[in-house]
């Protein structure tokens, strides 16, 4: 990706996990970056592990996303460090509370859309203008569980990243003309504390098939964070390129091919969420 060569980023949720991997690949590809998130010392951790190189630079900037006022002191701190930015990945995000929603704690659920919502939001909103300045931009959004199916004993946060699709499909459309193209990845289940926190929640609160599942990928690891680091780069680069407003699996679908397919991706509903109708099954009512 020699086309991020010099490219400043801004990566939230990047003390571990997915994030902490996105931080990995964006780095190998030559870009600066502001790392966030609440652990600092991770992020010192993880930036003391970056090979050195003189041409980049990697910061880190402690910040707790589930505070309103977070994002402006995020953007504040890029807007020092970088005279512009070309790329904004909104990883940071909770489990929230697991079990039937009106048993939910509702200070954790509306923690959980304040998180998983509300911030990644609030950053697009406060970067929008920044990239438009000089006209052109990426914003990567993870979505993740309850995107596109109902994910019961889930509800906070399958709805926040329900609601974070449908929002950057939206804000894709608004900045078409203004160069910045806005995309969401859904990870798929990755070896991440989120699966600690299911298999210590217990299948009568998350349910047998989740608490199985992150047993399963605890116990046999996955593919699926190196994948998603790597989407996230090719999102991120110029080879990506006219693709904006897509929710794209990083295990599922073929889109290390999707600059190739560039002509029928524009004409299509590919990749985005849509209301089924009965004509959709082949029924005439």
């Amino acid at each position: 990706m020699s086309g991020l060569h010099g490219c400043n980023c801004l990566v939230t949720g990047a003390s571990r996990g997915l994030g902490a991997e996105i931080a990995r690949g964006l780095w190998t590809a030559g870009c600066n970056l502001l790392l966030v998130a609440r652990n600092g010392l991770a992020l010192e951790s993880l930036i003391s592990s970056l090979p050195s190189r003189a041409d980049q630079r990697a910061v880190a900037l402690k910040a707790d996303l589930g505070d309103p006022a977070a994002p402006e002191r995020v953007v504040a701190r890029a807007r020092e460090l970088f005279p512009t930015l070309d790329v904004l990945v909104n990883n940071a995000a909770i489990q929230g509370p697991v079990g039937p929603s009106w048993e939910n704690s509702w200070d954790g659920w509306q923690s959980t859309i304040q998180v998983d919502l509300l911030a990644p939001v609030a950053l697009c909103r406060l970067v929008v203008p920044w990239m438009a300045g000089r006209g052109r931009g990426k914003i990567i959004n993870l979505s993740g569980g309850g995107g596109t199916s109902p994910r019961p004993n889930f509800s906070a946060y399958a709805a926040a990243k329900t609601a974070l699709v449908r929002f950057s499909e939206t804000l894709a459309v608004e900045t078409r003309e203004l160069g910045i193209e806005v995309n969401c990845i859904a990870p798929g289940a990755m070896s991440t504390a989120m699966q600690e926190s299911i298999v210590a929640s217990g299948p009568s609160m998350a349910g047998q098939k989740e608490y199985e599942t992150a047993q399963r990928v605890l116990r046999e690891g996955s593919t699926a964070l190196e994948k998603a680091a790597a989407l996230c780069v090719l999102l991120a680069s110029p080879e990506s390129d006219g693709i904006s407003g897509r929710l794209i699996s990083a295990v599922w679908d073929p889109w290390e091919r999707l600059p190739e397919q560039l002509d029928q991706l524009r004409e299509s509903d590919v990749y985005t969420l849509r209301r089924i109708v009965p004509n959709d099954r082949g029924l005439d009512w």
